[in-house]
């Protein structure tokens, strides 16, 4: 079966009106990283680290899909291959575009996480530092999101999509932070065709046998049409 596997950044939230973190008026411009999305962090100052969390929680709850969003979703509904969606952001727009089976792998801003048993539940709007854990009852909870130093989530389930993929597409992102980043180098090497559709060439743009440039939901859902109007090509045709 055709694999398509795509890997999204914070550009494709961007017109949605999430701010993302490395423009030069981004969220680590305004907060230190070691401040906010570290384990020290959160250790030093919780209400600091969780007050950012809910701002951004709040962001996402009052932004909408955009068109790129809704295109792969429509491209996972139509195509008659298996289309695979990983994300880097936090946001929920991708499942609320209609989207399914979301890989989430730097968390979600809607799950709060407890350190001492690890059980995930539905985030308040508000969290609070100190919140007790519904299940262990521990005042241990903090924002299921994987801080820097942290192994990504379902990092094991995604090389084994990357090792079937026919197409690796990266939207959005900035190609700066690995794992994700050397994505493009793995799927490369097990015969994916890969493309790259970001405003700009990313870090590791060179890498990418195509380039698609503009905004996301332009370029997005130009190259989903395209997909859709193609007959499914075997993975080898790809090599």
């Amino acid at each position: 079966m055709s694999k398509i596997v795509i890997l999204t950044g914070a550009g494709i939230s961007a017109e949605s009106g999430i701010e993302t973190f490395r423009a030069e008026d981004g969220l680590w411009a305004q907060h230190r990283v070691e401040d906010v999305a570290t384990s020290e962090g959160f250790a030093r100052d919780p209400a600091m680290v969780v007050n950012f969390y809910n701002a951004r929680r709040k962001q996402a709850a009052n932004a909408t899909p955009n068109a790129a969003h809704k295109a792969l979703a429509k491209l996972q509904q139509l195509y008659a291959g298996q289309v695979v969606i990983i994300t880097q952001n936090v946001d929920d727009l991708h499942e609320r575009g209609g989207s399914r089976d979301v890989l989430h792998m730097h968390g979600a801003l809607n799950s709060a996480l407890c350190v001492a048993c690890e059980h995930r539940w539905p985030a308040a709007m508000t969290m609070a530092p100190g919140d007790a854990c519904p299940k262990c009852s521990a005042p241990a909870a903090r924002p299921d999101i994987v801080w820097f130093g942290e192994m990504p989530y379902d990092i094991d389930a995604i090389f084994d999509h990357l090792a079937q993929a026919s197409i690796f597409a990266a939207i959005g992102t900035s190609g700066n932070v690995y794992p994700a980043a050397g994505f493009v180098a793995e799927a490369h090497r097990t015969g994916a065709h890969t493309v790259e559709l970001n405003l700009e060439r990313s870090a590791v743009g060179g890498q990418f046998a195509e380039h698609r440039t503009g905004p996301a939901t332009r370029v997005v859902s130009e190259w989903v049409e395209e997909l859709l109007a193609k007959p499914v090509q075997p993975r080898d045709s790809f090599k």
